[in-house]
This record gives C-alpha cells, structure tokens and sequence, in this order.
C-alpha cells in the first residue's frame, strides 16, 4: 500500500509509491494529462517501467530515488521524482537532490505540494539544494519547456505545457540554473559545400576518416559498441550536471539504442595515424519516431501502435531525423570531424526521404557546438530551463 508523506498542506495529499499500483498511477499520469495533445510525445509504456525499476536501471547502482503522487478530491493531479545522483554530486561538489518527471495540472497548490516534497526528501539526506527537471542521469530527458509549446516534441526531450515555467516563477526561492537550447534544421537538396571542402581537407591533412559500422562490429571482438560510449562519456563529462556512465549504463545503451538503429544512419570518424585507428567523433541519428509514438495508446505498442513503429524506425515512413548522440573528442573538434559526418550522412537522408533534422538540447554556452550547424541554416525553435533553489 502506499504511504502518505505528511505535508502542511492538507488540501493536497501527498503519496509516496511503494507497490506495483503505486508505479501504474504514477507512469499513467502522464498520458492523461497529456491525452489528444499535438505537440507532447509520450514514452513507451514498457521503457518507462524500465526507468523506474530499481532492478532494470542500471543508475541506481549509484542513485537513490522515490516518487510521489500529488492527491486532490481523490484523484491523481500530479506526479514527481525525487533523485540523488551520488557520483554527479561528488564530481561537481555538491549536495543535489533532483526533480525530475513533473506533471501537474494547473494547479499552483499541487506543483507547489510536489516540489515541497522533493525538497524536505533532499533534507532529510543532508542534500543543501534542489535543482531540476533532470533525470537519474544525462541519457534521461532534462529541462523544463520555457518556450517553443507549439513545436513537436522528441522522444528525448520533455514537453510540457506553458503553465510549468509560470508555476515555477510564482514560487519563491527558485532560481535560473542552466537554459538548454534545441535546433531545427531543414534537409539541404546536396551536402553543403563548406561540409564538403571541409571534410576532403580533414581526410588529407589529418587523415580522419568516416567509419561505417555492421553488426557484427557492435557486438563483437571489435567491440565498437563499448568504444562508442566511451567516446560519449569523454565527450560530454564536462557538460552540466553530467555522470559517466559506468560499464553496466553502457551495456544497457549499447542493447537499448545500437541493437535496433539503422546502422546506415550511425557515422563514426577514425584517426588513422593510430595503428587501433582510434575512435575520435560518434553521430547516432534515428528516424523521428514522434508521430509513431504518439498513435501508441497509452505508450502500448499493441494492438496497433507497434505498426508505425515499425514504419518509422524501419521503413523510414517518417519526415523528419532525430541528431541522438552526436560527440567528437575535443582534441578532435577544432579538426573539422564533424564535418565529416555531415558529409556523410546528409546524403542518406536525402535518400530516404527525410525534410528536417533535430538537434537535442545544447547548453546555451556552448557556442562550439551550435556552431556546427551553420550551414544547415538552424533555428532556435525551443529552449528549456534547469531551476535551482537553495534548501533551508
């Protein structure tokens, strides 16, 4: 049975999920409160469950966690977890607890009774702020929506609607953390020529080259699959708020993401000056898989939704691709690998159809990386806030 967390505010009852029930209501929130919208792009119910599970998810090797269900005239009116990343804490020297999947309707009783229930939580562990949206770790959607409500979301991201960021700027003691940034870029007719000059100029003088994987390589002696998340983890470990991921984390990525991603669409660069011809740049796309995942009824893959899943991730039924994973070495960057795998890839999706390409969220600082996208003629289409308040 569920426990209640006892609050100050008696209107909103605040419950703690402890059973199987529990996890039902609190994953199922989500796709009512959300049912019919246009633009919010819900996960699948089985890969929620996934996330949620101290037995499956391979973070809580380092994490610790508990959910709460916001109660009000016997209904459920809003959801939220409260995460400790212990090895994130100890990296950036400091004393986080998390809120991370927050949904609520308009109801500034309820948002206010659900954050008030992370934050005494972080309290009782000696935690000296809160700070978030933000998952278990960086692989897990991150970023409250602030604007771009009418664009649609990405499997990745988090969507919610206008009232979150207004509830957070009545509340007192909250505070900017960090803005993320996300881009929309439109498929050219040909790979631009700066891509092109480019990455000939990158292959002679450095002689970095395009990679192309098969199956056999990701799983095998090659183990490419591990040296990817590799490339990943050195690439990101300096970005906000980001933990390592540990060997098990990458063996569950490795069989979530590259046991079912078209390989034709995974680029890698090489440094060939390297007798191991090292591994420098990763750049993991999909198909947009928003469209399919929204006509899965309640993240259900059956009775009909496992069909435009397929279609989109396999038959590329698809308008647009989603920029997963895209990292180069910075020893690497000012080199022009990425370059590289535009030229690449460009092409192939052209081949297959595809208008728009979708960046995943960027920190506003990081200039570098936006730049890439200059020939691609990007637009800011959406932005999204970490908040942070001071625990007394």
């Amino acid at each position: 049975m569920q426990k209640q967390f006892n609050m100050t505010d008696k209107s909103v009852e605040i419950r703690r999920v402890t059973d199987k029930k529990g996890l039902e209501q609190f994953i199922q929130f989500h796709y009512d409160l959300y049912r019919g919208s246009e633009y919010n792009v819900p996960n699948l119910y089985m890969d929620e469950v996934n996330t949620f599970s101290r037995d499956k998810n391979a973070a809580f090797d380092f994490c610790e966690a508990e959910y709460f269900l916001a109660i009000k005239n016997g209904e459920v009116v809003g959801r939220v977890a409260a995460i400790i990343n212990k090895r994130a804490n100890e990296k950036w020297e400091r004393k986080s607890v998390r809120f991370g999947w927050i949904d609520f309707i308009d109801d500034t009783e309820v948002s206010a009774a659900l954050l008030d229930a992370v934050e005494q939580w972080g309290r009782e562990r000696g935690m000296t702020e809160i700070v978030g949206p933000l998952g278990f770790t960086d692989m897990d959607p991150e970023g409250m929506l602030i604007w771009g409500f009418d664009q649609l979301g990405t499997q990745a991201t988090i969507y919610n609607y206008p009232y979150y960021p207004e509830h957070m700027e009545k509340m007192q003691g909250w505070e900017k953390d960090n803005d993320y940034v996300e881009y929309k870029m439109y498929v050219p007719e040909s790979v631009p020529e700066k891509y092109m000059k480019i990455a000939e100029m990158v292959e002679k003088r450095y002689n970095l080259h395009v990679k192309k994987l098969k199956k056999s390589e990701v799983f095998g002696k090659e183990n490419y699959g591990q040296r990817i998340f590799d490339v990943i983890n050195k690439t990101f470990k300096d970005l906000y708020g980001y933990s390592e991921m540990t060997p098990r984390q990458i063996d569950q990525y490795i069989n979530m993401y590259l046991r079912v991603v078209d390989l034709n669409i995974v680029t890698l660069v090489e440094d060939w000056n390297t007798p191991e011809h090292k591994l420098v740049g990763v750049g993991i796309t999909v198909p947009s898989m928003s469209r399919a995942f929204q006509k899965c009824r309640n993240g259900r893959l059956f009775p009909f939704g496992w069909w435009h899943v397929l279609r989109a991730l396999k038959f590329h039924k698809t308008e647009g691709v989603d920029l997963l994973l895209m990292g180069v070495l910075p020893e690497y960057r000012a080199k022009g690998a990425n370059a590289l795998m535009f030229s690449d890839l460009i092409p192939r999706y052209i081949a297959y159809g595809w208008k728009w390409g979708e960046s995943q969220v960027e920190m506003e600082t990081n200039a570098n990386v936006q730049s890439q996208w200059g020939p691609l003629n990007p637009v800011n289409h959406k932005r999204r806030r970490c908040y942070r308040k001071e625990i007394k």
